[in-house]
C-alpha cells in the first residue's frame, strides 16, 4: 500500500498533466475537451441505496496513474447531478463535473436518502444521516479507484455534511473545500425566515419542492446575480423524482446550530461565501475559520455571487479558486 506520501506526489502529478493538457488544447471553462466517461453506482446504507455517478477525462485503467478522486456533497433542496452537472436549455458551462473532470480529477457525486435517485425513506435526511450516506459512499469509491482517501467538496447544508463527515472521518478525506457553510447561524436573516417554520420542519418528513422555491434560491438575497434560466432548469430536472424533499436539514439549521467544531476538523480546508449570502454570514464565516484545527486554511469571498456558487454567474471564479485549493504545489518545511 502506498504512503500518505506517495499518495498524494502521484495524484498530484495526474493532475497537473490532465490539467496541462486541458489548457494546452484550449478548453473552454465548464467543458471538456471531450465528452467525459461516465459510469452509475449504487451504495448501500442498509437496507437504503443511495445513487451515485461518477465522471473523469478518460476511462479508469490500471495502465493509467490514478485521478485526485473530488466527492460532491449535494445541499438541502436538490439532488447530487443536478446541482453539479446541470444542462441549462441553450447554455453550456454549468457542470462543475465537466469542468474537474477537465482538469484531471475523478469526480464523484451522490443522491442522499430520499433525494433524486436515491431511496425514499421515513427518515428526513438530516446532517447525521448525511455523514452515515459518505461513509457508504466511500466504501464504493475506494472499490472503484483504490483511493483511501478523498477531496471533498460541498455547497449549502451539503457543506455542513462534508464537514461533519470530515470531522467524524478524518483519514478518509484529503482536503476540504465548502461554500455557503453555516456555523451558528447568527445573524443570517435566512434561517431567521426559516425558522418561523420550524414545527412543520418538526412534524413533517418532507416539503414541497416548487419551480418558485428553486427559483427563489437565486433571487432571494441579491437578484442578478445568476440566470433566471438556472432556477427553471432544476424545477425541471427535479421534477421526475416528485415534487418534495426532506426537512432534515432545514430543521437542523434552525434548531442544532452548530453542527460541525471546527477544532476537530484537521483536513486542510478552503472556507467560501458569495458576497451577498444571506445564510453564511460572514461574521459566522470567520469565527469558524480562526478555531479550524489546520493552519492549511483559506478563506474566499466570491464577489457579485449570492449563496450559490456553483451556479452563479461567477462560478467560473469560484470554481478556479476551489481547483487552486486542491492542487498547490507541495508543502516545504525548513524542518522537513
Amino acid at each position: 500500500m502506498k504512503t500518505t506520501r506517495q499518495f498524494f506526489v502521484t495524484l498530484s502529478g495526474a493532475a497537473l498533466l490532465a490539467r496541462g493538457e486541458a489548457l494546452a488544447a484550449g478548453t473552454p471553462a465548464g467543458a471538456t475537451a471531450k465528452p467525459a466517461w461516465d459510469a452509475e453506482y449504487w451504495a448501500h446504507k442498509g437496507v437504503v441505496n443511495l445513487y451515485m455517478y461518477r465522471k473523469r477525462a478518460t476511462p479508469p485503467s490500471p495502465k493509467v496513474a490514478a485521478l485526485p478522486v473530488l466527492l460532491l456533497v449535494h445541499g438541502s433542496s436538490f439532488s447530487g447531478r443536478t446541482t453539479y452537472d446541470l444542462r441549462v436549455p441553450g447554455q453550456t458551462g454549468y457542470s462543475m463535473m465537466d469542468r474537474f473532470a477537465s482538469l484531471g480529477y475523478d469526480v464523484w457525486t451522490m443522491d442522499h436518502e430520499g433525494y433524486g435517485r436515491s431511496s425514499r425513506t421515513d427518515g428526513n435526511s438530516d446532517i447525521a444521516s448525511g455523514v452515515e450516506d459518505l461513509k457508504a459512499a466511500m466504501e464504493v469509491v475506494t472499490r472503484e479507484t483504490g483511493a483511501q482517501k478523498a477531496h471533498f467538496f460541498g455547497e449549502s447544508s451539503g457543506a455542513i455534511r462534508a464537514a461533519a463527515f470530515a470531522a467524524a472521518a478524518p483519514d478518509r478525506v484529503a482536503r476540504l473545500a465548502t461554500s455557503a457553510f453555516t456555523y451558528t447561524g447568527r445573524d443570517a436573516p435566512t434561517l431567521e425566515d426559516r425558522a418561523k417554520n420550524v414545527e412543520f420542519f418538526r412534524t413533517h418528513n418532507r416539503r414541497p419542492a416548487t419551480r418558485e422555491l428553486y427559483r427563489s434560491i437565486f433571487t432571494r438575497d441579491k437578484p442578478g446575480t445568476a440566470d433566471p434560466a438556472v432556477g427553471d432548469a432544476i424545477a425541471d430536472a427535479e421534477s421526475k423524482f416528485g415534487d418534495s424533499v426532506p426537512t432534515g436539514t432545514y430543521l437542523d439549521m434552525v434548531t442544532k446550530l452548530p453542527l460541525v467544531d471546527p477544532a476537530k476538523l484537521t483536513a486542510p480546508t478552503l472556507v467560501a461565501r458569495g458576497e451577498y449570502d444571506g445564510i453564511s454570514t460572514e461574521a459566522d464565516l470567520l469565527d469558524f475559520f480562526s478555531n479550524l484545527a489546520s493552519h492549511d486554511r483559506e478563506y474566499l469571498v466570491v464577489p457579485g455571487a449570492a449563496h450559490s456558487l456553483v451556479l452563479a454567474y461567477n462560478r467560473e471564479r469560484f470554481w478556479y479558486a476551489v481547483d487552486a485549493f486542491l492542487s498547490p504545489p507541495a508543502r516545504r518545511d525548513v524542518l522537513s
